[in-house]
């Protein structure tokens, strides 16, 4: 009678092991579809969720940085045409994004709309200098309209100018334009878009993407269907990414790196595509950005993009910074220069559950374009088309220590909780089945031994 208890009891003990396993193995499908209801609710944008409150205003500080190239042979440039040489100065360091998005408005097809205000205070305890650090660079009027001759001649303007970091970002009078210039005037007080996103309420892998930009689902600067495109995002991705996806931030493609730890949670990094400034010989996606065929020697050149079309022709040409994955032409030209991978590049690093950016740096540099002239007086002893390089900035943002605390509490810590719970009960159980199984038929292979003895 106890032999046969004992058996009764190891079978009761296997059963219990399956349901426990069984339940582990439940839990696994069960507790990501909990997991993906719950982000995916906190991703969309709108009142009430952790997306919105990170969209309306940036949770974390946002910098933009600035180095100048400050020119240091414009004599020998003007006077014997030789290649500038210059040396950055940096970095000038403003606070940005603080300000929330104003005239929000939530559309019945599942966009918002909103105005974003743009505003810059200087940090002097994140710069090298003050804002009155002066640099040599090139005449922005100069460049601009190298057609006006008689205007440079009259107000004794040179291809060359010695301004302080605040006018050449923010704006001086100028006396050829008889107007403010400035690499990035106006802006304090000024507003970008209006913009039109997609909150994701419908279709989460959605969320944030552009749909219109100042009530246009296109662009008309380039009178092309494929460099018109309107497309890409802000910071905001939608949840569960993969390696294997490609992000599209503001047009510009950008492919996973590596995985890196960031204050304790795994992140995704991000970098620009080798073909984002690749020369339209190599990536013919992008020969809407060749307008010369002089200054880009056929359209050969990489590493540059011509803004002319949606900058009133003005010769105006974006980089990374130091002209980093250009040709080297563009060294050759421009003495002082050093591009580096680590220091240059644009990247950003996503957590891959939520599809929230939480460390980014966008890297890139503002260059003009002067070139020989017969006519300009200024001009005559330039040799050749030079892609002068102005400016490069870096803006950034990390999330806090404070904020890391509470993403790993709110969300990893759970999560993790979660997988010990499915894998305790998965084990146990399995361990508690296979035991008791091998127990229960050792006691009746002993039994029947017994039995043939007796």
């Amino acid at each position: 009678m106890g032999c046969c208890n004992r058996r009764r009891a190891l079978i009761a003990g296997a059963v219990f092991g399956a349901v426990v396993a069984i339940l582990g193995g439940i839990l696994i499908p069960v507790g990501d579809i909990i997991i993906e209801g719950t982000v995916e609710k906190e991703a969309v944008i709108e009142p009430g969720t952790t997306a919105y409150d990170n969209w309306m205003s940036s949770g974390s500080a946002v910098y933009r940085q600035f180095w100048l190239f400050d020119l240091k042979n414009p004599v020998e440039v003007l006077e014997y045409g030789s290649p500038p040489v210059v040396m950055e100065k940096g970095p000038y360091t403003y606070k940005t994004r603080y300000l929330p998005k104003e005239n929000v408005t939530f559309n019945p097809n599942h966009t918002a709309s909103f105005l974003l205000p743009v505003g810059a205070i200087f940090e002097p305890t994140m710069s090298v200098g003050s804002e009155e650090d002066m640099v040599t660079s090139l005449n922005l009027a100069v460049a601009v309209s190298v057609r006006a001759n008689i205007l440079i001649k009259s107000t004794n303007s040179s291809l060359f100018q010695h301004r302080s970091v605040k006018e050449m970002l923010w704006g001086y009078p100028d006396p050829i334009l008889k107007e403010t210039l400035g690499l990035f005037s106006p802006y304090n007080g000024t507003y970008d878009g209006t913009f039109n996103v997609f909150t994701g309420k419908d279709d989460i892998s959605k969320v944030g993407i552009i749909d219109r930009w100042k009530g246009e689902k296109k662009l008309s600067f380039w009178n092309d269907t494929y460099c018109d495109m309107l497309n890409g995002t802000g910071m905001t991705f939608h949840p569960e990414l993969h390696l294997q996806d490609i992000l599209i931030i503001m047009s510009v493609s950008a492919s996973y790196e590596e995985t890196v730890n960031l204050k304790g949670i795994d992140v995704y990094r991000y970098s620009l595509l080798p073909s984002t400034l690749a020369s339209p010989v190599d990536n013919p996606d992008n020969h809407c950005f060749c307008r010369s065929q002089e200054v880009t020697k056929n359209c050969t050149v990489a590493g540059v993009l011509d803004l002319g079309s949606c900058q009133d022709g003005q010769p105006i040409y974006i980089s990374l910074p130091h002209f980093l994955h250009g040709s080297k032409s563009l060294l050759t030209a421009v003495k002082g220069l050093n591009p580096n991978e680590e220091e240059h590049k644009t990247f950003l690093d996503v957590e891959p559950t939520t599809g929230f950016t939480l460390n980014f740096a966008k890297r890139i540099q503002v260059n003009m374009m002067y070139g020989p002239s017969n006519v300009i007086t200024v001009l005559k002893k330039v040799k050749d088309y030079t892609i002068f390089p102005l400016v490069w900035m870096n803006e950034t943002a990390m999330l806090d220590d404070a904020t890391a605390e509470m993403f790993k509490k709110e969300l990893i810590s759970r999560i993790e909780m979660l997988e010990i719970i499915q894998e305790v009960l998965l084990g146990a159980g399995v361990a508690i089945f296979v035991v008791c199984l091998i127990s229960y038929f050792v006691v009746r292979s002993r039994n029947n031994n017994q039995s043939k003895l007796a």
